[in-house]
This record gives C-alpha cells, sequence and structure tokens, in this order.
C-alpha cells in the first residue's frame, strides 16, 4: 500500500528556466541508471524478497524513498521547462540562438505538454528491462552498489554542466543520498555474511566440489601486459576464506571445434567441392 504527501522530500526549484538542462536531466529520471531504474528495481526486489524480515523491509524503504526522488526530479524538468519556447526567437537569428534552441527536447513540449518523460537524455524510453531482481541478496545488493555509483557518476557530471543555484542544491542532496545508499548495499553485502545467509561466491549453495579443478581460485593471464597478474587477485588468500589466490597462462584444454556440415535446407555454404569434410578440417588447422 502506498500513501502520497505533496511535500517534496527536498527543495526542487531553479533559479530560473532552462530546456536544455531539463533535457539532460532526463538521463537521471530515464535512463539506465536513473530514478525510475532504482526506484522500481528496489521495490520489485523487495516485492519479491522470500526471507521476512530487516533485508526485506529495508528494500521497501529504499525503493519508495527513490520515488520522492523521481517526484524531486520531475517537478525540477517542469520547472525548467517554464517560459520554453515554442519556436526559435525570429529577432535572434545568430548561429548561437539556433544552435541553442535545437538543444531543447521537442518531445517536452510535444508530447508532454511542457512536462517530463520516462525517458533517457538522448529520447529513448525507459524499460524495466534496466531492472535487476535476481532473488539472491547477495547478487542484488551488489548489483544495488553500482547502480548507486553510477548513479551518483551522472548527478555529480550534470552538477558540474550547470550554474543554476536551485539545480545545484538539489542536485548535492541526490549526490549525498547517493553517498549514503552506496554504504547501505555495502554494509548490507556485509550484514549477510554476518547472519551467515549469503556470501561468496554467489550463490553460495553451489557445492564447490563441483567446480572444476582449481579454476575457482585461478586468475587466468590472458593479457600480455606485465602487471595483469601483480594485484590482490591473483596471490593471497581467497575472498571466500576456502583457498588461495594463484595465476597462470591461459591455455587451451580441448581441441578446435570441427562442426559438421549444415542442412541443406537452410542453404548454409556448402563444402568446397572435391573436398571431404575431414581434409578440409586438417587444411584449416595447418
Amino acid at each position: 500500500m502506498f500513501t502520497h504527501t505533496h511535500a517534496l522530500q527536498y527543495e526542487a526549484k531553479p533559479d530560473g528556466p532552462d530546456p536544455d538542462f531539463a533535457r539532460k536531466m532526463q538521463e537521471i529520471l530515464g535512463g539506465q541508471w536513473g530514478e525510475m531504474t532504482v526506484a522500481t528495481q528496489y521495490l520489485l526486489q523487495g516485492w519479491n524478497c522470500r526471507l521476512p524480515g530487516k533485508y526485506k523491509d529495508m528494500l521497501l524503504a529504499i525503493g519508495t524513498e527513490e520515488l520522492a526522488h523521481v517526484e524531486m526530479i520531475v517537478t525540477m524538468i517542469d520547472r525548467l521547462l517554464d517560459h520554453a519556447p515554442l519556436k526559435p526567437d525570429s529577432a535572434d537569428r545568430t548561429k548561437e540562438a539556433a544552435a541553442g534552441y535545437g538543444q531543447h527536447n521537442p518531445q517536452h513540449l510535444i508530447v508532454n505538454g511542457q512536462g517530463a518523460s520516462y525517458i533517457d537524455a538522448m529520447g529513448n524510453p525507459w524499460t524495466g528491462a534496466y531492472v535487476t531482481a535476481s532473488g539472491n541478496l547477495m547478487a542484488d545488493f551488489m548489483y544495488n552498489a553500482t547502480a548507486e555509483m553510477q548513479g551518483r557518476l551522472q548527478v555529480a557530471r550534470l552538477y558540474n554542466m550547470t550554474d543554476d543555484p536551485g539545480v545545484k542544491d538539489m542536485l548535492r542532496f541526490l549526490i549525498t543520498r547517493d553517498h549514503m545508499h552506496q554504504q547501505q548495499w555495502l554494509a548490507a553485502t556485509e550484514e549477510l555474511k554476518s547472519d551467515g545467509i549469503e556470501g561468496i561466491p554467489v550463490p553460495e549453495a553451489f557445492p564447490l566440489e563441483e567446480e572444476v579443478g582449481d579454476l575457482g581460485y585461478t586468475f587466468v593471464d590472458a593479457s600480455d601486459g606485465p602487471e595483469a597478474s601483480a594485484g590482490r587477485w591473483a596471490s593471497g588468500p581467497s575472498v571466500d576464506g576456502r583457498s588461495e589466490f594463484r595465476a597462470r597462462p591461459i591455455e587451451a584444454t580441448a581441441d578446435a571445434p570441427i562442426l559438421p556440415p549444415g542442412d541443406p535446407r537452410l542453404f548454409s555454404t556448402p563444402q568446397m567441392p572435391g573436398q571431404s569434410l575431414l581434409q578440409k578440417a586438417k587444411d584449416m588447422l595447418k
């Protein structure tokens, strides 16, 4: 169940209109890492969560807060579109004026009547395909931390693209909350481990004896970069605490694949005339 309060979580009022920046702000509304994504992602993870208690409650709490951020950004975009010109200024025919008008998103006026929409800065529609809810809390919390990092990056970049004090004030709030949310998801992953519910690797319940040899702890060096194996990922105790990391060069352990001729009803490229499949394969391997 949801209720709505008309008051915003934080002020969303620019000092003046700016249709160009309204278009830029669409990215943090309807882009892959925007507020529509994280709001619906956290709520879906919470609704699907089959573990009652603090994790489910936390997911629903933060998902609801992110809906408040969607409302703030929509309100800011709407206010940035106040007094947006319906056509270029006929009295100003400079290239700069034409270029400035060309940066507007015409859908803001034509489709939404001077309002925001669930699209990104390039006009691509938001999609539920951006949302991840795997049912595994460790996997989801790790991904949520990534979403907050990507979101904070984008908001911080937008912060440096405007001089409007009102816009910058709201962006500072979003950046601050993303700071907390990054920590929240990383703390939640640690709590899952301490509660003995989920750990690394994901899924932890898959039997380790079914894994192939020691590859679960081996860094496969497939680069000619001399320092590819110089990091923590290639030596020392493994993150899961069960073994030691090691490194070795990549190697082939299976024969080269040789596929039979395709079904002639599919009109694949035929064999070379007068040459058997086996001979053709041998020639290719020379």
